[in-house]
């Protein structure tokens, strides 16, 4: 019967651990209104990569009496130089930016954390062999390596562009992980649970990842705005096919093909992109300035 009772207390005990921290989530949220905001802004761009394509007929209307029209209530941010409403560009190529962003994001931190967790732990031969092996990554030039990778891979899914960038950008999360990591081993707690005996598995998933759950959540952020520039970038340069809506096919149609930067006809068509971005680069800065304090119960409470 205490073998039943043990099972159970443990499961309660956890749910009123969850329920405690998602209502100090609330409080830390609430407690600055650029915060909800941030979260709003995520939300809604979050909403537009999983439904905007499904808003919008494939492939999308075209009014050839309307090229580059002026914005209206019926066009809001106007059309291209296809008579294609732009605010649809907008929404049907956020999925594609933002399923990259997270791919991106996921990659960085699994791979990056993975490993400066390992090598910080274990120290030694193996800290040696990963840290050269994360050096040598790290020498390697992002940007012309994906110009020469572009000749033979053309990205026109968004998980290979993803794929791509988290194996590039995953080095200095683990760099700095494995400097916390380092810092953390040598802390009373960490001796104890050694001294107990406890695996090494739970010493790093159970002691040393939360203690560290801030730095990696914000550093996942941090990735989603650099994937979200890196793709736009090379969309802009024209080095990749123009095979996938977004942001950064709008950007390059609207400088090199419409003129935007010497005419006014297609400023509208730069101006809405651009404003995306930057709506989607401020959401990110607010939540991040909640993440310490979401995760230290200390800043919580006070």
């Amino acid at each position: 019967m205490s073998a039943t009772i043990v099972p159970e207390a443990e499961a309660g005990a956890a749910a009123a651990i969850r329920r405690n921290f998602w209502r100090g989530v609330w409080r830390v949220m609430r407690r600055k209104p650029s915060r909800m905001a941030g979260a709003l802004i995520l939300a809604v761009f979050a909403l537009m990569g999983i439904l905007g394509p499904m808003l919008y007929p494939d492939p999308l209307p075209r009014d050839t009496s309307a090229l580059y029209a002026s914005p209206s209530l019926r066009h809001p941010f106007g059309t291209d130089f296809e008579g294609t409403d732009v605010l649809a560009l907008v929404v049907t190529g956020t999925r594609y930016v933002l399923l990259t962003a997270v791919v991106t994001a996921v990659i960085t931190v699994v791979v990056g954390a993975g490993v400066g967790l390992f090598a910080g732990f274990r120290r030694g031969r193996w800290d040696t062999v990963l840290m050269r092996f994360t050096d040598m990554k790290l020498t390697i030039p992002g940007l012309p390596l994906l110009l020469v990778l572009s000749t033979v891979w053309k990205f026109t899914a968004a998980v290979e562009m993803g794929l791509v960038l988290g194996l590039l950008g995953w080095g200095g999360v683990a760099r700095a992980v494995r400097s916390q990591t380092l810092s953390l081993r040598e802390r009373g707690f960490i001796e104890a649970a050694r001294g107990l005996g406890l695996s090494t598995t739970h010493i790093v998933g159970r002691e040393l990842l939360p203690g560290m759950a801030p730095y990696i959540a914000m550093n996942a952020l941090i990735a989603v705005t650099g994937a979200v520039y890196a793709q736009v970038g090379l969309f802009f340069l024209g080095v990749l096919p123009f095979e996938a809506n977004n942001w950064g096919v709008m950007l390059n149609l609207a400088v090199f093909g419409g003129g935007a930067l010497t005419t006014t006809a297609a400023l509208p068509y730069l101006l809405a992109p651009l404003l995306a971005i930057l709506l989607l680069t401020l959401g990110i800065v607010l939540v991040v300035d909640a993440m310490d304090e979401i995760f230290n119960p200390r800043l919580r409470e006070e």
